[in-house]
This record gives structure tokens, sequence and C-alpha cells, in this order.
């Protein structure tokens, strides 16, 4: 009988898993690539596997153990088309789970309790669970969705760039780091963006909070953007009685100085992240296959 559960964290720039034992112990973790099902559906199911493979290697165990175990794999643009259904019937797992990536941060931040989080990486999405029903929004992807995330900040940043070059819009210095970076050269830019994957715009997230903190004003114009469109999203959910708010991924603890009063007063610490609650979640799906069993 399956005693084992995998949790994979299916990012835009790395999977990451962790399994855990009957006692949900974690007792081995892997990472590899990432899993943009959206974009590269082979390479993103090649990338969850073997961050399992090596979750399972670290734990000392066999290679063929991956048939018997339950596993959750959380990842954007499993809500969109047929795309997660894909990804779920081509997993090798004895029992496996495609959720979203909103799903597993929930699982993770809140544990079973009420309240809504937001997760902020190469993508965003966000969650709220209410009187134990949910309801997410968002996670469609940078190039109609995704505000506020690490690849659409990149995206902006490219775009004002040109416009500034253009003399449509003012220079700053970050936009003319960027125009030197591509030897002020337009159509480098252009080829660039065409070719790209959202963890290729993402890099330059870090560079637009550090230029918004000394008050570059295109800097600082798109992290107010940004900004605006979480509070947006985060107003389409709350509702007054809402306990907390949680914030996470590797942008989230940045953008919390640049968030009205009205949502900071909600700001709570996680439980844990979104690995974490992917873990929860196969541990859940073990039991029910297990009492299945009985």
């Amino acid at each position: 009988m399956t005693e084992l559960a995998i949790g994979i964290d299916g990012g835009g720039t790395s999977c990451r898993a962790a399994v855990a034992d009957r006692s949900g112990n974690i007792i081995g973790r892997g990472k590899s690539g990432p899993a943009n099902i959206l974009s590269d559906l082979e390479n993103s199911l090649l990338n969850i596997v073997e961050s399992a493979r090596q979750a399972l290697r670290d734990a000392g165990l066999a290679a063929e153990t991956i048939s018997s175990v339950a596993a959750v794999v959380g990842v954007a643009g499993a809500n969109v088309g047929d795309y997660g259904r894909r990804i779920e019937k081509a997993l090798p797992f004895a029992e496996g789970r495609v959720v979203t990536d909103a799903l597993i941060a929930l699982q993770g931040a809140l544990g079973d309790a009420d309240g809504i989080v937001g997760a902020f990486g190469t993508g965003s999405v966000y969650n709220a669970r209410r009187d134990g029903r949910l309801n997410g929004i968002g996670g469609w992807g940078f190039v109609v969705g995704d505000q506020a995330s690490g690849a659409r900040l990149g995206r902006d940043l490219l775009e004002r760039s040109l416009l500034a070059h253009d003399g449509v819009r003012r220079a700053s210095p970050i936009t003319e780091v960027i125009m030197t970076e591509y030897g002020n050269d337009p159509e480098r830019i252009v080829e660039f963006a065409h070719s790209a994957r959202p963890k290729d715009f993402a890099r330059y997230a870090p560079i637009v909070f550090q230029h918004a903190a000394k008050d570059d004003a295109v800097a600082v114009g798109i992290v107010t953007d940004a900004a605006t469109a979480i509070g947006e999203s985060l107003e389409a959910l709350l509702w007054p009685e809402c306990p907390s708010i949680c914030l996470l991924g590797g942008l989230a603890e940045a953008y919390e100085p640049w968030l009205s009063e009205r949502y900071r007063s909600l700001l709570a610490r996680p439980k844990g992240d979104a690995l974490q609650g992917a873990v929860e979640l196969a541990m859940k799906l073990l039991n029910d296959r297990q009492r299945g069993a009985a």
C-alpha cells in the first residue's frame, strides 16, 4: 500500500518537490527546471517528474518508488483549457492530482483556515477561502494577466524603456541601464521579447525594486501600478470579516510597503509556503486513497 506523499510546487523558475512519510514528516527534497505548462508543456512535465525523482533520491529511495506514491502538483495554468488534465494523465505516480499554484499557496499559508493569499513570483495568482469555499482569480499568464508578477515587471520595464528611447516617455536611470544592456539598440530588445520566456523577463524584477527605492521615476511608476493592481485583486476577494491576507513568493516582502494601509493592516505571516501546501494536499490524497482501499 502507498505510504508516501509527494508535493510539487511547479513554478515559472523552478520545480520544487518534497516527499513525506505516512506521518507527514519530510524525508527528501528535490529541485529541477521550470514548469510553464502554458508555454512549454513537454518540458514542464519532464521537470515535474525530475523534481519528484530527486526528492525520492534524497530520501534514499529507489527510482521505481515513484510509481507507488500519491502526489499533488501545483502549477500555474492548471485552470486553463486541458493543460492540467494533460499533465495529470502523464504523471507516473500511483495517484496524482494537478491543481493550481494558487491552491497550494493557500493551503501552505492558511492551512485549513479562511483568508486570502496572493502569490508573487515569476507569475501572480490569488486565492481565497471563505467558510470553506474557494475562490481563485488571476494566474492567466503575463501576456494578458499576472499583474505585479516578476515577468510582468520585466515586460513593463522593457516597454517603458522603448517608450523612453522613442521620446514618448521620459527616460530615467533604469531605462538607461536597460538601453545600455542592449547596446542602445531597440531592435535587440524586441528580438529578446519575442523569444523570451516568463523567467527571462522576471530576472528584471529585482532591478525595478532597487531603482524604485532610489526614487527612479520610471521604476516607481511600474511598482505603483503593480501595487494598485494587487489592491484591485485583493478588493475583489475581500469580505468584511476576512481574518487575514498572506502575501507569498519572492516579491511578496518587496510589495508590502507599497500597499495601502487597508491591506497592510490585514497582513499575516504565512504558516508555510506553497511547497508545504502541496505536501499537505498530497497527504490528504494519500489518506483518501488508503481509506478507499480499506
